[in-house]
């Protein structure tokens, strides 16, 4: 095994200081996950199902529905104005798109016509 100072000059073939960067590198970007994948298999396989589990399941369930019964509170029914003039905004943008769309649909069909007639006529 090659010491630092080894590593550092190169070594036998003069690749050390790359290799050592390359290994700190992935060393680097990959041991935090790794770490936290490791402790989280560890918790689980040594968590034993029992009561514990449940009364935190139920105490998130729980939280949950009071989360859920909050934000329902937050949440407020349009006026009818308001209904009428998105409704018109999405048809009127609906049809805008669809004409837009038949206009350039017909001109690369008859360009696309022109050009067979065209290639035929060869």
């Amino acid at each position: 095994m090659k010491n630092s100072s080894q590593v550092e000059s190169g070594g036998r073939s003069g690749k050390g200081p790359l290799r050592q960067k390359k290994d700190f590198m992935a060393k680097a970007i990959t041991a935090p996950d790794q770490e936290r994948s490791t402790e989280r298999s560890v918790e689980r396989s040594s968590a034993k199902p029992g009561n514990n589990q449940v009364s935190s399941l139920i105490s998130r369930t729980t939280q949950f529905l009071k989360d859920v019964r909050s934000e329902m509170r937050k949440v407020v029914t349009p006026a009818w104005a308001e209904v009428q003039s998105t409704t018109i905004v999405v048809l009127v943008t609906v049809f805008a798109f669809a004409a837009f769309f038949y206009v350039v649909d017909s001109v690369l069909d008859r360009a696309l016509r022109v050009l067979l007639h065209w290639l035929g006529t060869l």
